[in-house]
């Protein structure tokens, strides 16, 4: 009985999410899959408000990961876990200067994400493809992980009546359809439900579980400092290498590279102007407020279900609630944690389809003018990759899924120095990439990370920034047939004075994507 019901209040949401999809491109231009139909599905046209940014950014940070991961990064480490925190604002700080220059620089040039920056940047469309192969590698296994953590979401509140594998596929089916048929501005409307349950469910068990195990939180937080000190302080809980230096580093890494993640620039090139983005910047610490209850919740598991261990531990907040509330107050809960994993897939694997569809199958003549068409196709494609793999092989990604922040780090150089600094070059840029990333998969994979207690990532960006630099000015400057006007001034970055649209002038060295 209590199956059904919690499954019924999850089909009945499902059923309202695919809805919402369909309801935000009635009337829209769906064109023929030319640039203007691909801008429209995977930007929105450029045309989204303050609202809509907002709860698209935050529904693509506050992933599946904040219901399972967060609570089972309590469990196990406790303070640690304050990271997530910790880089989320401070990058949501370097968004409000990044944001704008960004989202002007792709307006004024027709651009859709950071792959074709880079090609009209460099001059180079074959450099666009490659960023898209590697973006590709980075970001797949973020599609596996929320396919996993929506399949265990559902699983569970199914009462083990959906199997692991039964739920994995639903993830797959819905999010891809979903995406597929909305784009981006379907995924902004289904966010504004997400975030309406997600605090509505969050704000409840806040209250309700200090309360229900503990009577309240005088009692919980007394027991936590008596009995579980260890997990209120660095380096947490066991011998994680998680400590300070870790902390610092990996927080200043993360919030670097997430203002030019390939799905946060996806937020940023469907804002309707560049102060709508300044704003956005300004609210969204608000939402990591949030953050703050799973962890909780995972280190008051430490009482209520002892003994949790491995990827047991990810189930710390869920076996709080289903040993305790009505199946109907279960599926709800569970209905927010699927949407906190399908609003972020659907980003990813819209963002991954605009990269194939304008940078890589686009350098095929045929393909050019059906970049929609094409980007459609690579989203169901990406997630039947995810999703065999998922089914065959899972520990491959979530042992890539360790190097995707820190890998997508090397790409600061190229995007964000190349477009504020005239005169790196190609072979700098390159050059550094290849050192960085051949480092990052060097350290996780020989399992030196950290490395001399930091972040491995930041010690590899360093490199990557080196060598950048020093093959730049060691080299020949490349031929710049820019006029004065072209040039990007520093105090230009980003302006846009009472609300009018922010204008980058930086064309790109050599010949144009």
């Amino acid at each position: 009985m209590n199956a059904a019901v919690a499954t019924s209040v999850f089909g009945v949401f499902m059923v309202v999410t695919v809805a919402l999809g369909l309801l935000a491109m009635r009337g829209r231009s769906r064109g023929s899959g030319d640039g203007g139909g691909l801008a429209e599905w995977s930007v929105g046209g450029r045309s989204l408000g303050t609202v809509f940014i907002w709860v698209l950014m935050a529904g693509e940070g506050y992933t599946s990961f904040s219901y399972l991961g967060a609570a089972g990064w309590g469990y196990n480490y406790g303070a640690p876990v304050l990271y997530v925190v910790a880089y989320m604002s401070c990058g949501y700080a370097l968004g409000y200067v990044v944001g704008p220059m960004l989202w002007a620089y792709a307006r004024k040039h027709g651009l859709v994400g950071i792959t074709d920056m880079v090609a009209h940047r460099f001059g180079r469309p074959w450099l666009g493809a490659l960023v898209a192969v590697l973006a590709t590698v980075f970001l797949l296994p973020y599609i596996q992980l929320q396919i996993t953590g929506m399949g265990v979401v559902v699983s569970t509140i199914s009462y083990g009546a959906i199997s692991l594998n039964q739920a994995y596929f639903i993830a797959f089916a819905v999010t891809t359809g979903f995406v597929v048929v909305s784009g981006l501005r379907g995924s902004a409307w289904v966010s504004v439900l997400k975030d309406i349950l997600v605090i509505a469910t969050l704000g409840f068990l806040a209250l309700y579980v200090p309360i229900h195990y503990f009577d309240g939180y005088g009692p919980f937080l007394d027991r936590l400092v008596t009995e579980k000190s260890q997990w209120l302080t660095f380096p947490g809980h066991g011998d994680s290498g998680l400590g300070q230096a870790w902390f610092i580093t990996t927080s200043f890494l993360n919030s670097l590279t997430v203002v030019i993640f390939p799905t946060t620039v996806a937020g940023y090139l469907g804002a309707k102007n560049a102060d709508v983005l300044r704003r956005n910047a300004m609210w969204l610490p608000a939402y990591n407020v949030l953050l703050f209850v799973p962890m909780l919740l995972g280190m008051a598991a430490l009482f209520v279900v002892p003994g949790l261990v491995g990827a047991e531990s990810n189930l710390a907040l869920f076996k709080l609630v289903v040993d305790s509330l009505p199946a109907w107050a279960v599926g709800v809960i569970g209905v927010a944690a699927a949407l906190s994993s399908i609003v972020p897939m659907a980003v990813f694997m819209l963002v991954i389809g605009t990269m194939w569809g304008r940078s890589v199958l686009s350098l095929v003549p045929r393909w050019e003018r059906r970049q929609k068409g094409v980007a459609q196709s690579v989203v169901v494609a990406s997630g039947v990759i995810a999703l065999v793999l998922t089914y065959t092989a899972p520990n491959t990604l979530v042992r890539l899924s360790l190097i995707s922040y820190e890998g997508m780090a090397q790409l600061l150089p190229m995007v964000l120095l190349g477009l504020i600094w005239r005169r790196l070059t190609l072979l700098g840029a390159m050059s550094g990439l290849v050192v960085g990333v051949g480092l990052v998969c060097g350290f996780v994979f020989t399992e030196n990370d950290p490395v001399w207690g930091v972040n491995a990532g930041i010690v590899a960006l360093g490199a990557n920034l080196v060598v950048a630099l020093a093959v730049t000015y060691a080299g020949p400057r490349e031929r710049d047939d820019r006029p004065d006007s072209e040039v990007l001034a520093r105090d230009e970055i980003g302006v846009a004075e009472d609300g009018a649209d922010a204008e980058l002038s930086l064309a790109p060295a050599g010949t144009g994507h």
